[in-house]
Parts: structure tokens; sequence; C-alpha cells
């Protein structure tokens, strides 16, 4: 069974889509915005304080779901958020896991690449850039679904170089 999925949108096929949304673990660490908030406020007026410090811990993690980046693969290419490469500038496709995604966000990482890395999310699929006006070497990403990305990914590109 093939992993890639398709769905059709405005009349694009969609290989693939992940929405990187933000770890539990960043939600819950951001629970301590209460008590911070607590703190300048509670001298003013408690009733303050309170709301203040429920907003604050609302707002923050409305910024982080709503600014969360969308991956996306269609026909005409791979999009993280708002960047877009077109299918006819993607070259060799790699995913890493584990020890090796990390030495990809660290030690091997070119200064040049552009990056979408979120953290909570430890896979990353490497997609070079063949286009020679584009001063990025490759995008390195982070995905739930690394397999899966690569796969979307590889599936557009034979279609836009005839093969």
């Amino acid at each position: 069974m093939r992993a890639v999925w398709k769905v059709w949108s405005n009349g694009v096929m969609i290989h693939f889509q992940e929405r990187l949304w933000p770890s539990p673990g960043l939600l819950v660490a951001l629970v301590l915005l209460i008590p911070a908030t607590l703190i300048v406020f509670l001298p003013i007026d408690p009733a303050v304080g309170v709301v203040m410090a429920i907003a604050f811990y609302l707002a923050a993690t409305g910024v982080l779901l709503a600014r969360s980046p969308r991956i996306r693969v269609d026909d005409e290419g791979l999009s993280v958020g708002v960047a877009r490469l077109p299918a006819d500038a993607i070259g060799e496709v790699l995913f890493f896991e584990g020890v090796e995604a990390t030495a990809e966000r660290s030690v091997r990482l070119d200064a040049r690449a552009w990056l979408a890395i979120r953290g909570g999310i430890s896979p990353v699929v490497r997609v070079e850039v063949t286009d020679q006006v584009d001063p990025a070497p490759y995008w390195l990403v982070s995905t739930r679904r690394p397999r899966q990305l690569k796969e979307a990914v590889e599936a557009i590109r034979p279609r836009t170089r005839g093969r």
C-alpha cells in the first residue's frame, strides 16, 4: 500500500499535507505565563491579574497555533508556510530520523540552507534545490511523516522533468 495520499483542492492534486503543530509539551510550558502574569498584575488588582493571566495564555497559544506552518506537496511543487519550491527546481530528496536527523540539523547543516525546523519534531526531510539562481542549496524541513513526505515530493519530480 502506498503511503502517499491524493486529494483534489481547487483543481490541484494534493499529494501530501501536514500542519506542524506545536508539541504538547510547549503548550503545557506556556502555562508558566499564568503565574508570571499574576506576579505582575495581582498587586494592581486581583481580578485584573486573573483576567490578564488567562488572556496572555490564550493569546500565546493562539499565536503558536495560528502560525504553525503547513507543508503541502501538490502537482506544482513543495510549499512550507509561505515559501514555495517549484517542482522543476526539486532535486534529490532524503529523509533522516533519530541521530541522523540531529546531525542534519547541527554538524552537517549548511548555513545557506533554507530551514523549517520545529522543536519537538525530530525527523527531517532534505530537498535539494536545483535552481541555479536560488542561493539555498537545499531545504531542511521538520515533519512527523518523513517517508510519506519524501515519497510525495519524489512523485511530482518525474512529471516535470519528462522522465
